[in-house]
């Protein structure tokens, strides 16, 4: 009998070890999407995936709304190991790999056909080019493109002068060529951009119509000028040595499923920021045309800066160049075959 009473807790003891995992690893992420937003809820479900596959294994924690900070805080915060990744955008990043502002670039893209063909010939050196600086990534999500809003309409460079427009901290490409456009560069993180609208220290802001709705900025705006501005991308990324203490088959699933769900970002976006274009001017926001030659004012004066910009190694001019040089192919073959 008294063997049974020994044995009895034993088994118990085996049990509770079969049952829970034996090193389950918390990697906490942060990210300045508002709670309860599409990409929030998106996140959290590929969270929930990953335990559920890995028995517990691996636990992605979300911090969501910007409470960890802005871009540059969260990724200081990931240098000291108090977060172990966080969703950045191409501008975010810069101080990892400034190569990543490369698709941000003012006026560069005029259609999304374009973003797609130099996205299919360069997303994976970019990818490539952050693995090698430490950080696991799982794919970018296009978030449609940026435009000029404000509350008075712009049709001009002439509009624009002396105008304070919103630069997000710690992107000096943008700040560069806004000034060329003889705006008044005014640096704030993301999370402060609607006390800056409210208050006056911000007059245009640059933003997607997706983006002005998430993040209720369009409450402060009156036109939005139709012209692309910026091409606007996503990524999350988690530092490599964090991500190595996963077994390689924790690795891959993990890429796998957040893979999929920025896959899935990068497929709906698009539509979706066309649907919130269309929800603003039903809320009474008008959209602007620039006045004739004035569009190719701008991206000549942008084009400019950014051959600078590259010749004074804030990215690299050979990425440039490549990049440039694709566009035209594309821009070339796409005429050849309209005519």
């Amino acid at each position: 009998m008294s063997c049974i009473l020994m044995v009895i807790p034993i088994i118990s003891v085996l049990f509770l070890l079969v049952a829970e995992p034996a090193c389950a690893l918390e990697l906490k992420i942060a990210s300045i999407a508002p709670e309860g937003s599409q990409w929030m809820q998106e996140m959290r479900k590929g969270a929930s995936t990953i335990k559920e596959r890995s028995n517990g294994r691996v636990i992605l924690k979300f911090y969501g709304g910007g409470v960890m900070g802005n871009e540059k805080s969260v990724l200081r915060k990931i240098r000291v190991g108090q977060l172990h990744g966080g969703v950045f955008t191409g501008g975010g990043l810069s101080e990892i790999d400034p190569n990543l502002q490369l698709y941000s670039l003012l006026f560069t893209f005029r259609s999304k056909d374009e973003v797609d063909y130099i996205r299919a010939r360069m997303d994976q050196t970019l990818l490539d080019e952050l693995e090698r600086a430490g950080y696991a990534s799982f794919g970018f999500a296009g978030g449609g493109f940026a435009q000029l809003m404000g509350n008075l309409p712009v049709r001009s460079i002439e509009d624009l002068k002396g105008r304070k427009f919103w630069v997000p901290e710690g992107d000096a490409v943008i700040y560069a060529a806004v000034e060329s456009l003889g705006l008044s560069p005014v640096t704030l993180p993301i999370t402060d951009v609607m006390t800056g609208l409210q208050t006056g220290l911000v007059d245009i802001i640059g933003s997607s119509a997706i983006g002005a709705i998430a993040f209720q900025w369009h409450a402060r705006l009156k036109f939005i000028t139709s012209t692309p501005l910026a091409y606007l991308y996503a990524t999350l990324v988690v530092d490599r040595q964090a991500f190595s203490r996963l077994t390689a088959e924790d690795q891959a699933m993990v890429r796998e499923v957040m893979g999929g769900v920025y896959q899935n970002f990068d497929r709906q976006n698009t539509s979706d920021n066309q649907a919130a274009l269309e929800a603003l001017k039903k809320q009474g926001l008008i959209v602007v045309d620039p006045l004739p030659g004035e569009e190719k004012r701008w991206r000549d004066l942008a084009a400019a800066v950014n051959e600078r910009l590259g010749r004074d190694g804030t990215f690299s001019p050979v990425l440039y160049k490549r990049m440039q040089d694709d566009l035209q192919r594309f821009r070339s073959e796409t005429a050849a075959k309209k005519n």
